[in-house]
């Protein structure tokens, strides 16, 4: 009986070790898990100042990043030097992959993203970083003159959840002042849909700074380019302070 006792403990030994050999990889894949479903896919519709930096940023941060172009092999050497989390494609192919759509291209053209994405564009939340100019956007800088640059977003993004966010500075403003220290560069937004303002928000802070919610998408046009709010390195309450936004 003594000999069956040891045979049936060392039996259950055996067991219980093969139980728990089996369960460790699991547990230590939850923390991998959990990361994976914070991560935000994000496609950037052009891969020049602005959307390499931002894209450099948030594919620090953990996110998945593609930068396109209509010839994503130009993009080999940008995407390798962001790093893994960082991949090119065409527009097309970002707006699919994206989450979250960031727009950082010429304001000229927004007409023929609406021509050629506007349908894949519906229901997407999309950062509009555009900003207008007389000398390169022509006929479109009109359009905004009359009529504000929020309106005209929404005229050609019509159906997207537009955020306008990081089109109130230059892009090299966004370089030296991500993550700084002693109180972080504040990044104004605007958008009617209030799930789209909380997940761009948070991609503003996880790019390093501080976001300011300043109200529905009409209120962008108070840090357009040439307006009082635009090109400022203030801190968030600050930046609350210079637009009139309550804490």
């Amino acid at each position: 009986m003594h000999s069956s006792f040891v045979s049936r403990r060392a039996l259950l030994a055996v067991t219980a070790s093969i139980i728990l050999a089996a369960a460790v990889p699991a547990a230590a894949q939850q923390p991998v898990a959990k990361e994976l479903a914070a991560a935000t896919r994000i496609g950037i519709i052009g891969a020049g100042n602005i959307g390499g930096t931002l894209g450099g940023l948030w594919a620090k941060a953990g996110h998945a990043v593609m930068l396109s172009s209509r010839h994503p092999e130009e993009l080999k050497s940008l995407v390798e030097g962001l790093g893994p989390n960082a991949r090119a494609g065409t527009p097309a192919e970002a707006i699919a992959f994206g989450d979250v759509v960031l727009i950082a291209v010429p304001y000229k053209a927004y007409p023929q993203i609406a021509q050629d994405h506007g349908a894949a564009l519906k229901g997407k939340i999309v950062i509009d970083a555009g900003n207008a100019t007389q000398a390169r956007d022509g006929e479109v800088y009109g359009e905004v003159q009359a009529g504000g640059i929020a309106a005209v977003s929404a005229k050609y993004l019509a159906g997207a959840r537009i955020v306008r966010a990081f089109n109130a500075a230059n892009y090299k403003l966004f370089a030296k002042n991500a993550h700084r220290d002693g109180g972080r560069m504040a990044i104004p937004l605007a958008g009617d849909d209030p799930k789209a303002v909380a997940e761009v928000s948070k991609l503003i802070t996880d790019a390093g700074f501080d976001p300011v919610v300043v109200g529905p998408l009409a209120k962008a046009d108070s840090f357009a380019m040439g307006s009082p709010g635009f090109g400022l390195e203030l801190t968030a309450p600050e930046l609350r302070t210079r637009l009139g936004v309550a804490p």
